[in-house]
């Protein structure tokens, strides 16, 4: 690799790590040509611990949106299921009944499986929503320790506690409300559970890692707690303090990847290889995207808001010009995690970037940085700028 980008990119993540209540890094960059190959690591495992390498599992908490949403549309290619199906359809209609009652009506027999991948459905997120005088259920775990929750508990706190935020979407308008709910994610695995009559877990090794060669990645539940795995995992943190939750993390379904692992998923689902149809499904899953809006409450500060576009499982993300008018950096698809971490493409730079932070107050911290990376390991790629961003299904066209 050209010397100038890695030295570019070592000084990158030595100034990720001393950001504040950042304890260790992971980060990868690499160019779809091989120009570009470069992984760096900074800290300890874990406090105390030995040191982390490039190879170490991570949380990748929501960047498994994204295989979630792949292993829905391979699902759907293949026949099993309906993305415009009614949730209804695939789950046990008590489980969804009473979850988005909007000004007295319940809607949640209108809710539909694109409506989850999209983030058009209006429903609550049972994570990071307050009741009304409540903390939020990340807030009372942070608080209380490490106690966790079933589906059937998550979904309770939906139905009884929290309000859905607006009614369910014409999910093919592209300029339908959006806004983020790990609520519809946790619905979508109880899908794809049910369709295919498999644990999560099975689902995405089965359907995305394995068609992909992501050998080190796996998900935890209470069903398979993975201990082993799981200890030999980067250590989360919470600002200044160590967080250790590890029935927290089953009760989400956590997924645990590796750098390697996250530049497999990323340029393998943008190229399209988990489908049949290849590239042409990826363009699918791409469009339309839809900004979310830019709420002012407490959940605001953590979940993915404006300026991030999001169409099926995939985020698009670039600063508006007036906010980099003279030196605006392209635009980058895939996902981020609440926790600081990225999975992103750059398609006009042909580059994947990845890694984490393991901090569950860094969840923007991706965004804040991905400029700077791209400009630190542009140069070798600079023959593929042009004049303006390219769009997705560009990218995937050309």
């Amino acid at each position: 690799m050209n010397v100038a980008p890695q030295a570019a990119l070592e000084a990158s993540l030595d100034r990720l790590v001393a950001r504040r209540d950042v304890h260790h890094a992971l980060m990868a960059v690499r160019s779809g040509d091989g120009a570009v190959e470069w992984r760096g690591a900074r800290g300890d495992v874990r406090p105390g611990g030995s040191a982390l390498s490039t190879d170490t599992p991570y949380f990748v908490a929501s960047i498994d949106k994204l295989v979630s949403a792949t292993a829905l549309f391979v699902l759907a290619e293949q026949g099993a299921l309906e993305l415009d199906g009614r949730v209804a359809a695939y789950l046990d209609p008590s489980l969804v009944r009473g979850l988005h009652v909007w000004r007295g009506v319940d809607r949640s027999d209108d809710l539909t499986l694109r409506h989850l991948v999209s983030h058009t459905s209006g429903l609550a997120d049972y994570l990071e929503d307050r009741p009304k005088g409540g903390r939020s259920l990340i807030e009372e775990t942070l608080a209380r320790g490490d106690e966790g929750w079933t589906f059937d508990e998550a979904l309770g706190r939906v139905r009884t506690q929290l309000r859905p935020h607006f009614p369910p979407q014409d999910a093919h308008d592209p300029s339908a409300r959006a806004q983020y709910s790990d609520t519809n994610y946790l619905l979508l695995k109880a899908v794809l559970e049910a369709v295919t009559g498999r644990p999560v877990g099975d689902v995405y090794r089965d359907l995305v890692f394995a068609p992909l060669g992501m050998t080190a990645s796996f998900v935890v539940s209470r069903d398979d707690p993975q201990a082993e795995r799981m200890a030999q995992a980067a250590a989360l943190w919470a600002g200044a303090e160590p967080l250790d939750a590890p029935v927290t993390l089953r009760s989400t379904f956590g997924m645990f990847s590796t750098l390697d692992d996250q530049l497999a998923l990323v340029r393998g689902v943008v190229e399209g290889r988990p489908f049949e149809a290849g590239r042409a499904v990826f363009d699918a899953m791409a469009t339309p995207f839809r900004r979310f809006g830019q709420g002012f409450d407490a959940a605001a500060l953590r979940r993915p808001g404006w300026p991030i576009e999001y169409a099926h499982g995939v985020m698009r993300f670039q600063l508006p010009r007036w906010l980099a008018p003279f030196a605006r950096p392209p635009a980058v698809v895939g996902h981020t995690g609440s926790t600081g971490t990225w999975a992103f493409h750059c398609p006009d730079l042909d580059l994947d970037l990845v890694g984490t932070v393991d901090q569950v107050t860094a969840g923007p911290v991706p965004f804040r940085s991905v400029g700077a990376w791209l400009r630190a390991a542009r140069a070798p790629v600079l023959r593929r700028t042009r004049s303006r961003p390219r769009s997705v299904r560009e990218d995937v066209e050309r």
